[in-house]
């Protein structure tokens, strides 16, 4: 009873670990996020093109003051396809940062104020939090919440995207309770629902057998185990889901 009931806290611990937990992109660009009408802080290339994009969005316009001299002004092109825009900043250029409005498809409005630097061609990805909500509520209503939570799992489990779900990577390191090793994985966030993968290794001389009922936390919705009989240095998956910031130890 002991054990299990510290499998569980640590099963919950682990998906509170949130300084450990990184975007599931690449760290060399720009991430960034806001609200409609809200401004952006980023930085452009001074010599080549810089990127934006929205996540779940694309830009429809574009609104900026010229100068009226081309050797002293950036430029801002809106590519239609995928909606993005792109911004290049002359050599000749005086002020040390731009900056211009956007509106977007979905109708909302971001104010750029950008320092020029010397830097590579760069990426600036934009998310609005409001519209990943949406788009995960979407998600989660299309069955009952239990049904749901088993869907999310199916995805974790074939690591497939879901829609308005935040994903993020962690960089934890393991957990020892007796012979087992926890690690987490990958936490995806939706708008009612949590989920969380876990590395399960045993570190034993004897086959440890994991039952769902010693590593589900409290308010945990559904759980699975990817093979619940690890023999000594084998390893699995844990995949956990309850209720956005409720997996709770008991």
């Amino acid at each position: 009873m002991a054990r299990s009931r510290t499998l569980r806290c640590m099963l919950a611990l682990l998906g509170a670990v949130g300084g450990a937990l990184m975007p599931a992109s690449a760290q060399a660009d720009q991430f960034k996020q806001a609200a409609d009408g809200s401004g952006i802080d980023c930085t452009v290339s001074a010599r080549e093109l810089t990127r934006f994009a929205l996540v779940g969005d694309q830009f429809a316009s574009v609104s900026k003051i010229s100068t009226g001299t081309p050797y002293n002004d950036f430029a801002v092109s809106n590519e239609p396809l995928r909606g993005d825009i792109y911004v290049s900043v002359p050599q000749t250029y005086a002020a040390g940062s731009i900056s211009f409005f956007a509106t977007t498809r979905k109708g909302y409005v971001y104010k750029f104020a950008c320092a020029v630097e010397s830097i590579p061609a760069s990426q600036i990805f934009i998310s609005n939090p409001a519209i990943a909500k949406n788009e995960a509520a979407a998600w989660e209503s299309e069955t009952p919440l239990t049904t749901s939570a088993v869907r999310l799992i199916q995805a974790m489990a074939n690591e497939n995207a879901v829609a308005g779900f935040e994903v993020r990577q962690s960089s934890a390191l393991p957990a020892r309770v007796g012979d087992l090793e926890l690690q987490l994985i990958a936490d995806y966030r939706g708008a009612a629902l949590a989920g969380k993968v876990v590395r399960v290794t045993n570190r034993g001389r004897d086959i440890a057998t994991l039952r769902t009922s010693d590593l589900a936390p409290q308010d945990t919705l559904a759980i699975a185990i990817a093979n619940p009989a690890l023999d000594p240095g084998a390893s699995t998956a844990v995949f956990a889901v309850g209720a956005n910031g409720e997996i709770t130890n008991d």
